[in-house]
């Protein structure tokens, strides 16, 4: 009677790997990619909108995300960065990087929550437009572009941890573009003295036919 025992193959196992791999690094980039283009997005968009009293009446006042806080743009660009960067760097600072890469992710979220209800940018506009240093923005309404902004850093913090997880799976930059390697120059055949259309191909080329 033959006993069979369930031991994994070492080949087995590094298919697995590889397919993690590919699969995390897949996510990995898309995620980043996708939460970083997100976050400049909504930055882009209206937080925030009430009114200040004038002489005139109320007079409506907006702001942007860039005007709430400049923190959650920042950071996308810092965490593209950093996403490009991790491919160009291997063990210890491969590590590094994804850790900035998350920590780029989880303070767009902080700092998106934190504007979702901040009205200093607002007061500003109205002590702007009063010209009553002491005036405050009345009416005031948040919108739900600091929430996507959050999600886009979510994004990117998912990204860092994917990094942080299986990066020593991934791929890094080819060798072959690193500084000071060059490819080694072919060297010429020497023409065969039988054959003389090679005589005279070598010559047309300014080549010795002879090889000496």
């Amino acid at each position: 009677m033959e006993y069979v025992t369930a031991v994994p193959h070492p080949r087995s196992e590094a298919a697995v790997g590889a397919r993690s791999g590919r699969r995390s690094l897949a996510v990995a980039l898309l995620c980043g990619a996708l939460g970083a283009a997100v976050a400049l997005l909504a930055t882009r968009q209206r937080w925030s909108e009430g009114t200040a009293t004038v002489a005139g009446g109320a007079f409506p006042l907006t702001a942007k995300g860039s005007d709430v806080t400049g923190v959650p743009a920042a950071l996308a660009i810092v965490g593209l960065a950093a996403l490009v960067a991790v491919f160009a760097v291997r063990r210890a600072g491969r590590f590094l990087v994804a850790g900035l890469l998350a920590l780029s992710g989880a303070g767009i979220v902080a700092a998106a929550l934190v504007g979702a209800s901040d009205s200093s940018a607002l007061d500003d506009k109205a002590a702007q437009a009063t010209g009553d240093t002491s005036a405050t923005v009345a009416a005031l309404s948040h919108t739900g572009w600091p929430y996507v902004a959050a999600v886009g850093g979510a994004l990117i913090l998912l990204a860092g941890l994917l990094a942080l997880r299986y990066g020593r799976l991934w791929p890094a930059m080819s060798g072959r573009y690193e500084r000071g390697t060059q490819r080694p120059r072919r060297t010429a055949r020497a023409a065969d003295p039988e054959r003389p259309e090679e005589i005279w191909k070598a010559l047309d080329r300014g080549e010795d036919p002879t090889g000496a």
